[in-house]
């Protein structure tokens, strides 16, 4: 299993006119296989995305990353603005 990062571009025009960006992280066997799932989401879909990049991080800043399946459902943190701030 590898991590994929796929950037994703759209747009809203109850927003403005320009295209606004997003990313997905997805573990997957291939490249194919992120894309597959990404474009399966229902907001990928109702917000008519297209894909822009996908990057397969294998990597990062000297650390090697091994996804192995979990049977525990841990929260990822989200720092919010005041936290970021904190920091």
């Amino acid at each position: 299993m590898k991590l994929f990062i796929i950037h994703v571009g759209y747009y809203d025009y109850d927003i403005g006119m320009y295209e606004l960006h997003s990313q997905f992280l997805v573990a997957s066997d291939t490249a194919a296989a992120a894309k597959a799932k990404v474009m399966a989401k229902d907001v990928f879909k109702a917000k008519q995305m297209h894909i822009d990049g996908i990057q397969e991080i294998n990597q990062v800043e000297g650390y090697s990353l091994s996804l192995q399946p979990s049977t525990q459902h841990i929260e990822n943190k989200i720092y919010n603005y005041s936290e970021i701030k904190a920091l």
